[in-house]
């Protein structure tokens, strides 16, 4: 008996000794980098979408993915321009330090980006669509980068890219769509006489058409993050850490190339399975200068010294629930189309915003284009403003600036009556202006004005110009 099971017994003695070695193996082997997946929107108020209030749209794909991971109810941006947004996201520097300070500006050439430091690490790194400004698609250092951004574009060269990829290193993938950036469409599935208009806007006809237009792209921005988390789902691990955000707020007036939290507070969602709790929200201040930090933290990397940004891994993993005590943002204009300088801090309860020129006179691409695929319906609000008190207020506040803007962002969250030169809130005014100015004298903010303005006092030179 013992004879005839001997055979079998030596089998069994050396297949668990194999599966005791190769689990050991496995456990003294150091754990896969988590992939991850950065999808950028381009011009996106948070406020639109229901995960933040807004009532007008669905977006279903939004929500899941806020069901899966944790949502920022206070996410900022460090500039409200497409350019030094998007900057400081990828060098975790703010606009002066890494040299984009207005729109359509580049980091300087020695600033170390994102991507190097992700290929430091092993990852494999790829962009598609609207991700950067860049001279060439070597600006950013990702081995690979295609710039086509409009979501048929985008869909078809991720999903090859993917279908086709043999690279066994873990993958940071970045994919940035130009939804809802204007031109807008011209057909919406949205009603305009049914949904609810922003307070800070005028409620025209043509406005409404107009964010018809813009809300059918969020919309639309959405539908593609449904297949994008699809085709990552398949192709990738299911440790995926997978980020959503914008770049700035809407291009409406007081939203985008403003320091209003209308321009400057973002949607920010982070999923994470197995890390981060599901279906999670946090009141953390974060800026977006602190995802370079938090991703290099999140892949195990030693984080550079010297960086504006900070690390929020502890707020991701549930082990800290607070990140900053203020928001610094900057604003240096949009070549000349916008040639405006704005500063601001932000506290728990109030912000300052600074405008060191006041005389400027304030104009975009809204007012000095007129553009039938986006702000055509100014034309409405400068016609109404001829007779009516409020509309010519609100033209008035859109071109006109004082040099201090005091919010009190608990009782005015949407930031309509300023409080600066208050006697209540005098000593509030004078402790933020002195931590304002001490930060722009730390980060070597020149307030450099790039580009002959328009002055407020002479409003015949604003005329819109010829599409």
């Amino acid at each position: 008996m013992m004879y005839n099971h001997a055979p079998t017994f030596r089998i069994l003695s050396c297949s668990l000794l194999a599966i005791a070695l190769v689990s050991q193996s496995v456990a003294e082997s150091p754990q896969r980098k988590p992939d991850i997946v950065v999808y950028l929107a381009d011009d996106l108020s948070a406020a639109d979408l229901s995960i933040y209030g807004g009532t007008n749209i669905e977006t279903p794909a939004i929500s899941q993915l806020a069901g899966e991971g944790m949502v920022f109810n206070r996410a900022f941006v460090a500039s409200p321009s497409c350019a030094p947004s998007r900057a400081a996201l990828l060098t975790g520097l703010m606009p002066a330090p890494n040299g984009a300070e207005e729109n359509h500006s580049y980091p300087r050439s020695e600033v170390l980006r994102l991507p190097q430091l992700l290929n430091e690490l092993g990852y494999q790194t790829a962009a598609f669509g609207k991700v950067a400004h860049s001279r060439s698609v070597t600006d950013y250092h990702f081995d690979t980068f295609d710039r086509k951004q409009n979501i048929p574009e985008v869909r078809e060269n991720v999903k090859s890219f993917l279908e086709k990829r043999t690279d066994p290193r873990p993958l940071a993938l970045f994919v940035g769509v130009s939804n809802p950036h204007v031109p807008w469409p011209s057909e919406s599935t949205v009603d305009p006489n049914s949904m609810t208009m922003p307070p800070q806007l005028l409620d025209t006809p043509r406005t409404r058409v107009q964010r018809t237009r813009y809300l059918q792209e969020v919309k639309d921005l959405d539908a593609y993050l449904s297949e994008l988390r699809g085709l990552t789902q398949r192709h990738l691990s299911d440790r995926t850490v997978f980020v959503f955000s914008s770049d700035h707020g809407a291009q409406f007036p007081f939203g985008k190339w403003t320091l209003y939290d209308e321009g400057i507070q973002v949607p920010l969602i982070v999923s994470w399975p197995g890390e981060i709790e599901k279906g999670s929200r946090t009141d953390a201040m974060v800026s977006w200068v602190d995802l370079l930090p938090t991703l290099i933290d999140i892949a195990g990397g030693t984080i550079p010294e010297s960086l504006d940004g900070r690390s929020f891994a502890k707020v991701l993993r549930g082990t800290a629930d607070s990140h900053r005590d203020r928001i610094f943002t900057t604003h240096s204009g949009d070549k000349k189309m916008n040639v405006y300088l704005s500063r601001s801090i932000r506290n728990d309860r109030y912000k300052l915003i600074y405008n060191p020129h006041p005389e400027f006179a304030f104009t975009t691409h809204i007012d000095l284009l007129l553009r039938e695929t986006s702000g055509d319906y100014f034309k409405e609000w400068t016609d109404k403003a001829k007779t009516d008190a409020r509309a010519a207020k609100i033209v008035a506040s859109y071109h006109g600036r004082p040099e201090y803007e005091l919010f009190d962002l608990q009782a005015d969250p949407d930031e309509q009556i300023n409080l600066a030169g208050t006697p209540e809130l005098a000593e509030v005014q004078q402790k933020l202006s002195t931590e304002l100015n001490h930060w722009m004298k730390e980060q070597g903010d020149q307030l450099t004005v790039f580009h002959e303005p328009l002055m407020l006092d002479a409003p015949e030179t604003w005329v819109p110009r010829k599409n």
